[in-house]
């Protein structure tokens, strides 16, 4: 009769070793390979929330500039309405019409036309009688542009945070109404005109917060 053999309790282990770590890599390989898909899964979709909001919406990328233009407003500190190489020649001729300020300022910033007083809304900048161009103290969007050789012409430019500003008394207009401009451009130069003759070439220069007129010596230091 033939003797059968004993089963033999380590060559099951071997074997079952043999399959067990191969199939452990395996799993560990096909997790990771699962953790980079979904990586970079996420990563692209960031970047591409990211390119859309560049973009004003429009598929094809267009005025993508008009909204980090509104972006960058709403970070900026108004600067003067002139070239900052000039800052030592410019001068205040007529200032700000403070009720609350003393009469000597008061009396400065009175603007006299046909023997009649009027209050100053604004402030006049003179360069010693020469014309000088005008920067636009802050980007935003040109609101209007009025021509008036009597009074003098003006740009108004609507801005972030409710602030609007002024240019009067200018000529050679470079902008349009409707116009995006960066803070720093160039939009005229100063002129004269009838109605303000003692101030000479000169800008007007104001200010409006939320519909009311500011004292512009609240945002810069003139």
């Amino acid at each position: 009769m033939r003797e059968e053999k004993p089963n033999n309790p380590s060559q099951k282990n071997k074997n079952r070793k043999s399959w067990l770590w191969p199939a452990i890599y395996s799993g560990f390989a096909v997790l990771f390979v699962g953790m980079v898909w979904t990586y970079q899964a996420v990563t692209n979709d960031d970047a591409g929330e990211k390119a859309q909001v560049s973009q004003s919406g429009d598929p094809a990328g267009g005025g993508g500039g008009e909204v980090t233009l509104e972006t960058n407003a709403s970070n900026e500190t108004m600067k003067f309405p002139f070239d900052e190489a000039l800052l030592d020649n410019v001068s205040v001729l007529q200032e700000y019409y403070d009720v609350e300020a003393d009469s000597e300022q008061r009396e400065k910033a009175l603007l006299v036309f046909n023997q009649t007083y009027v209050t100053n809304s604004g402030i006049s900048l003179s360069n010693g009688d020469e014309p000088f161009e005008v920067k636009a103290a802050l980007s935003g969007t040109v609101e209007d542009v009025v021509v008036d050789e009597f009074m003098g012409n003006k740009v108004t430019i609507k801005h972030a945070d409710g602030l609007v500003t002024s240019y009067g008394s200018v000529t050679g207009i470079l902008v349009e109404k409707g116009d995006q401009v960066a803070q720093g451009a160039t939009i005229a130069t100063t002129a004269a005109n009838e109605w303000n003759p003692t101030a000479g070439n000169h800008l007007l220069f104001e200010v409006k917060k939320d519909g009311v007129a500011v004292n512009p010596g609240n945002y810069l230091a003139f």
